[in-house]
């Protein structure tokens, strides 16, 4: 697929240093730019944005390849890192510029998010209504340099401040039920599954060099439907990690 073939989707979560480390190592994701949209006024730099006077909320923009990972996929996997009932802001963060928004570029993003909304809504997983909006994408600023992947920049940092807003604890109790398990065990052979409820620091220790990442903020839920949908080499491990790794080096 050509430049020109790739797609962008812009997703509005609470704090942009959460929301690139999801997406940033799937397959067919091209590339995640931390910025700012919604607003009304331009060029807006954090200070600004952060008064909560230029209207505009903080974002992530991903540019993908839709015939390897396409954009129901990101659709369930943005749901999966939110509180998708909270108008006021995202976990610790208050006030606009950290509402959650599904910004479209097209008519049919329009109608898979649309989708997508009735199912989370559906899903019995939230007591509260789904009050995220879906909105047409407008003007992308990209946030200044020192916010592009922040957590790999910060790591430190990033660790204590995701925890400490309550956003993972969320995820893990929403998203990493008995139910997404049994639904993943379904999905995985028994070899599959097993590896799965391994300890991710054991399951380091017995693999080579072979190692590309480890991504620690999916779902059970999601990796499980991920698995299913795509031939790649992504194995899910327990409660919210994943490893990318070559098959034939598990031990």
């Amino acid at each position: 697929m050509s430049n020109s073939q790739y797609e962008k989707a812009t997703f509005a979560g609470g704090c942009f240093w959460c929301m690139v480390s999801p997406f940033e190592e799937l397959p067919g994701i091209i590339s995640i730019r931390s910025g700012y949209t919604g607003g009304h006024t331009e060029n807006p730099t954090y200070k600004e944005v952060c008064t909560e006077t230029t209207g505009h909320a903080e974002a992530v923009q991903i540019v993908y390849d839709p015939e390897i990972f396409p954009y129901t996929k990101l659709l369930e996997l943005y749901w999966q890192q939110i509180d998708p009932t909270d108008a006021g802001g995202q976990f610790y963060d208050r006030g606009s510029s950290y509402r959650t928004t599904i910004y479209y570029h097209t008519d049919e993003q329009r109608e898979l998010a649309e989708i997508s909304k009735q199912e989370v809504a559906a899903s019995g997983r939230f007591d509260k209504p789904i009050v995220t909006p879906i909105e047409p994408a407008q003007t992308f600023y990209e946030a200044e340099e020192y916010h592009q992947d922040y957590h790999k920049k910060n790591t430190g940092h990033y660790k204590r401040y995701r925890k400490g807003s309550g956003r993972d604890a969320f995820i893990n109790e929403h998203w990493s039920t008995k139910l997404d398990k049994s639904d993943l065990k379904n999905k995985l052979s028994e070899i599959q599954y097993h590896v799965t409820q391994k300890n991710v620091q054991n399951l380091l220790s017995k693999m080579s060099s072979g190692i590309i990442m480890v991504n620690v903020s999916m779902s059970i839920s999601f990796l499980a439907s991920l698995y299913s949908a795509h031939s790649t080499n992504m194995i899910p491990v327990a409660d919210g990690q994943a490893l990318r790794v070559q098959f034939e080096i598990i031990k």
